[in-house]
């Protein structure tokens, strides 16, 4: 007889662990998690900027909008109950520009209608009392932004699922699943087993997961790699806490940043590069399987019509240290090429709809006896836990 279970969840990040504690919390007591890695946190979880996200660029009524405020609170209770460190620094963005007053205009107007508070506008002398070594016109100081390890937390998720009496079981790539009387039977690279529901968190893989369970969703992985550096020891005193760029609103990605991280040091980054393998994250890493399924998909040249300007200087700046410097410098200008040294890097799952168009907000979409979560960017590791009682809350009601 094969294992049986309520449900299924497919994916040992972030989002995969929260809902399994969420559902665990509203009485599934059978569930476990299937992880393809042979730890947690090797993905999306564990390769970010390691920020607490205070909720001020996303539109107001969104999903991320109101995830990300009630899943902040939850995850800080989180932390303090579990002794991991996490600091409420706050954020400054930065105009570099006049013709980004505008834009600047429009995150305050953001951060008024999703109820965050303490949030000011600078004149530059207001900037350099926060952050001495700016530059700019007018700043945005947002108090409830932080930092924290994510990889901790999904560590520690994991740990707290574990003590609830449920699985998480690495080492189990999904390879398939079939549908029989009364429930699904998920293939995996270890034993398969039987479900009532499977809920599908897979991040850079989530697309193809819903096609085992035979949906075919309405949007594909894109996937779109960041490359990080550190600023070296000496020139880390440049930034005390986070310094943004004002974002282009056109995009979901948030521009080359400067964080000090949980552990004192100063991480520069992401930038966005179309990635030629879902989870290679060297430079060259390259899957024919990854390239053809980004290359044969229509809205992938849709996207890469409208947006190839930006595509391309952003593969610029991958390719010259100098030229990521010299990005950073328009908000910090001490900074020097030779300050900069390589971190890992992360990919970005971005869904992208067959119009061509970023997906920005969560997407979430269903099939039989199926929950498939498609698209959590940024705000998700800060948004964890509302997403994952989101999720757990879809998934009672469908098996009620």
């Amino acid at each position: 007889m094969l294992p049986r279970v309520q449900v299924a969840i497919v994916g040992g990040g972030l989002v995969g662990l929260a809902t399994a504690r969420a559902l665990v919390a509203a009485g599934r007591r059978k569930v476990v998690v299937l992880e393809a890695e042979s730890e947690v946190a090797r993905h999306q979880s564990g390769r970010n900027s390691g920020v607490l996200h205070s909720g001020i660029y996303y539109s107001p009524g969104s999903l991320k909008a109101q995830l990300c405020a009630e899943g902040r609170n939850e995850l800080q209770s989180f932390c303090e109950s579990r002794g991991i460190a996490f600091r409420r620094c706050g954020k400054l963005i930065v105009a570099c520009e006049d013709d980004e007053l505008a834009r600047l205009e429009g995150l305050e107007w953001r951060a008024r209608a999703n109820g965050l508070t303490g949030v000011r506008r600078l004149g530059v002398e207001q900037m350099r009392e926060l952050e001495p070594h700016v530059r700019g016109v007018a700043g945005l100081h947002v108090p409830e932004t932080g930092v924290i390890d994510f990889a901790e937390v999904t560590r520690e998720l994991a740990t707290a699922v574990r003590e609830c009496g449920s699985e998480v079981v690495t080492g189990s790539r999904v390879l398939g699943v079939v549908s029989e009387d009364g429930g699904l039977v998920v293939e995996t690279e270890g034993n398969p087993i039987r479900a009532l529901q499977v809920i599908n968190c897979a991040g850079l893989q989530s697309d193809r997961v819903a096609r085992l369970c035979g949906l075919e969703p309405s949007v594909r992985i894109v996937p779109f790699r960041g490359l990080y550096y550190r600023l070296v020891s000496e020139s880390a005193r440049l930034v005390r806490a986070l310094i943004y760029p004002v974002p282009d609103p056109r995009l979901p990605f948030l521009g080359v940043h400067l964080t000090r991280t949980i552990d004192g040091k100063v991480k520069a980054g992401p930038n966005a590069v179309l990635a030629l393998a879902r989870e290679g994250y060297r430079l060259w890493s390259f899957s024919v399987r990854d390239t053809v399924a980004v290359l044969a998909y229509a809205g992938f040249w849709r996207m890469a019509a409208r947006w190839w300007r930006t595509g391309v200087g952003e593969v610029a700046r991958s390719m010259s240290r100098s030229g990521y410097a010299a990005s950073l410098r328009r908000m910090v200008p001490e900074v020097r090429t030779a300050d900069l040294k390589p971190l890992r890097g992360g990919i970005r799952a971005q869904a992208v709809d067959a119009r061509g168009g970023l997906v920005d907000d969560f997407h979430i979409e269903h099939g039989d006896r199926s929950i498939h979560v498609l698209n959590a960017p940024s705000p998700a590791g800060t948004a964890s836990l509302a997403i994952g009682r989101r999720i757990a809350e879809l998934a009672k009601r469908r098996l009620a």
